[in-house]
């Protein structure tokens, strides 16, 4: 007998969920306003206030491969997390395997809006 229960439909929807544009124009929102505070402030007082995903993507927008290199690893590793919330785990995973394209004009856009 097999004890181990079926996938759940749950599980394989969160899989195919696309987060909306209403989510990533806040995440751009977002990461606008803490590129601006580290600009006027630095990155110590947010150092370990901030989630490694926000370290990360304040430091794609501000092309500090420094911090993506503590929190992260590599900028490959730090899109590859935002690749997934921006525009799902499929498209995310996608984006990731052929060189991040949409995540990485994505955040080319914030940064030229900042």
């Amino acid at each position: 007998m097999n004890d181990t229960p079926p996938p759940s439909k749950t599980a394989s929807r969160n899989r195919d969920a696309v987060p909306s544009d209403e989510t990533r124009r806040h995440h751009r929102a977002d990461l606008i306003r803490r590129a601006k505070l580290v600009r006027t402030h630095g990155w110590p007082p947010f150092r370990h206030s901030w989630s490694d995903r926000e370290l990360a993507g304040v430091a794609l927008v501000l092309d500090d491969n420094t911090i993506i290199t503590e929190v992260a690893g590599t900028q490959s590793t730090a899109l590859d997390t935002w690749a997934t919330n921006l525009w799902g785990i499929n498209a995310g995973n996608e984006d990731s395997s052929i060189g991040h394209p949409r995540t990485h004009g994505w955040f080319a856009a914030i940064r030229t809006a900042t």
